[in-house]
């Protein structure tokens, strides 16, 4: 686990790393390619290994050591039971849990793990909220409490919100386009919503107009939705704007 500049998450916990949605936008595959070095060829390990790789132990100063191909590192399993503090911990920073490509048994010892340290809130993400769906139907997502679970959605699309009985959020980060004040908007389907600006090369082009952001704000108020803004829509929006709400503790969390 380490500490983050995340601003709406107290550290970072990354049992599995690597990714293969390819979004252009990625920060997570640009921060592996720098501080990853490459292992040599590994394609017969195991021989249908089909570009996953599993890991029991670290390799010294090389935490991506097969860079943002997906990777399970089970000795960082027990990180979290080490942290004896509360803290609200974002699950797998650098991947996509919930990726096609994931095995089940990859998730389900990332959850066996979560439950073993109690005293942490979890905050899953993902672009392929779907995945969430089929777990609930064969019974392998857990209803917790700490447990909550994200659909990562620049533009809008299908996101997860069909269970009461789960945690959902939203992420709406890089937002890329403004979001229909429909019924469906996903503003009112979640608890929380997170909205933030694409930030890093090229991104001066990519920036949400501040309407598109008074328009999302406006639905989650109305319907009871806590909204957390990133710093990176300070200079849209302006401090007096800025909202930094956590649903769990019922309002601004500042």
């Amino acid at each position: 686990m380490q500490k983050t500049k995340i601003e709406w998450c107290d550290a970072t916990w990354n049992p599995v790393t690597g990714c293969l949605h390819g979004c252009e936008y990625c920060y997570a595959r640009r921060v592996a390619q720098r501080f990853g070095k490459e292992l040599p060829d590994f394609s017969g390990y195991p021989a249908t290994h089909c570009g996953s790789h599993m890991l029991d132990n670290k390799f010294d100063n090389n935490p991506y050591p097969f860079l943002f191909e997906p990777t399970f590192h089970a000795y960082r399993l027990k990180e979290p039971q080490r942290k004896k503090k509360p803290q609200t911990i974002f699950v797998c920073s650098m991947a996509d849990l919930f990726g096609e490509w994931v095995p089940v048994e990859w998730i389900e010892e990332v959850f066996d793990a979560c439950k073993k340290a109690p005293q942490h809130k979890y905050l899953f993400l993902t672009k392929n909220p779907k995945r969430y769906k089929s777990l609930i139907k064969d019974g392998k997502l857990p209803e917790k409490d700490n447990f909550w679970y994200g659909s990562s959605m620049p533009t809008p699309t299908t996101l997860f919100a069909s269970s009461e009985r789960h945690n959902t959020f939203v992420s709406i980060e890089p937002m890329m386009q403004a979001f229909p004040r429909a019924e469906g908007h996903p503003a009112g389907k979640v608890r929380w919503t997170i909205l933030g600006a694409m930030t890093g090369p090229g991104s001066q082009k990519h920036q949400p107009k501040r309407e598109w952001i008074e328009a999302v704000v406006e639905i989650a108020k109305a319907r009871g939705t806590a909204i957390f803004m990133k710093d990176s829509l300070l200079p849209i929006v302006g401090e007096e704007n800025m909202l930094r709400e956590f649903p769990w503790e019922g309002g601004d969390g500042t």
